[in-house]
């Protein structure tokens, strides 16, 4: 099967039956073989009946219903696992994204070899509420990922379909996707300018709340790409490290203490210092950190992940 287009969504109801239209005009045009799967998560209108009455009509229509509300990172999930085309193509169920765009971002797997594809939606018809965040998340998300997107967000994209299978997409992480995919060792990783049209049905299913999310998830992401194998290298480190300067911080107020008795200088108790509390208080948090890494390193070593390592290929 050539393509897998997956459409996550949530009471749209208006919008699938020329959704589904647009995209089988676009794949009849172009000879595809192809398969559509709507997610539907767990939408409270009739969502479920229109993708049912599409299904009737047409053997190209899949579908999976959650019982309730997961969000969109738990819809991509499932229809990943249940893709069986040679490239995904993910858009969004609200008219949104164009199927037009599939034919090239098709070519630029295919073809041109790249593992994923992510749309850039340029000009976009969302208010300046939505698209200030959207421009600091994606700023930080460049930074910190050092993959060159302009819209890490944008629903519309297409993957090479070793991507979505090696890759877990739960939470909200649906909006750091190319990081994921970096982190699985897929780095042929690139945009495409697409077109955004204006939310025809509907109102947007996503509130401010999804900005913050975001960042916390992002900095998740980091942390685990970086120590999730390995949390003694960060826990173990810094606690050492507080440890440390907590002891040499004791020794030297009660050696500042020892130089005054010695000297006949007016001294104090080492317990009204200030700074004994302060060292104190950094030995223990040391030493908890250094217990945190070391759990940490237990955990890991138990996991049944720790050694699944993603092999390209074998000969």
């Amino acid at each position: 099967m050539d393509i897998s287009v997956v459409v996550p969504l949530y009471n749209e109801e208006e919008s699938l039956p020329e959704l589904f239209e647009w995209i089988e005009k676009v794949m009849n045009e172009n000879k595809f073989s192809y398969e559509v799967i709507f997610v539907d998560d767990g939408s409270t209108d009739h969502s479920w009946e229109v993708i049912n009455k599409l299904k009737s009509r047409s053997e190209h229509v899949k579908a999976i219903k959650f019982r309730r509300n997961y969000g969109k990172s738990p819809a991509l999930h499932c229809g990943f696992a249940k893709a069986e085309g040679d490239v995904v193509i993910t858009m969004d169920a609200d008219l949104q994204d164009s199927p037009d765009e599939i034919p090239e971002l098709y070519r630029m797997i295919k073809e041109d070899g790249y593992d994923l594809v992510s749309g850039w939606k340029k000009k976009r018809y969302d208010p300046l509420s939505k698209t200030i965040p959207t421009k600091l998340f994606n700023y930080t998300l460049r930074k910190v990922s050092g993959i060159k997107l302009h819209d890490f967000n944008c629903g519309l994209k297409a993957y090479r379909k070793a991507v979505v299978k090696n890759i877990e997409v739960y939470n909200d992480m649906h909006r750091n996707i190319p990081y994921l995919a970096k982190i699985a060792g897929f780095k042929k990783i690139t945009e495409k300018e697409v077109q955004h049209r204006a939310r025809k049905y509907g109102s947007s299913k996503f509130g401010l709340s999804r900005f913050v999310n975001g960042y916390l998830d992002l900095l998740t992401l980091w942390f685990l790409s970086k120590f999730g194998r390995k949390p003694m290298h960060f826990f173990g480190l810094l606690g050492s490290l507080m440890f440390f300067i907590g002891l040499v911080a004791v020794i030297v107020v009660g050696a500042m203490k020892l130089y005054a008795m010695n000297n006949g200088m007016p001294f104090r108790l080492v317990t009204d210092s200030p700074y004994f509390y302060i060292s104190l208080t950094m030995m223990i948090l040391g030493t908890q950190l250094f217990l945190a890494g070391f759990l940490g390193e237990i955990i890991s070593r138990n996991s049944s992940e720790r050694n699944n390592y993603k092999i390209e290929e074998e000969i």
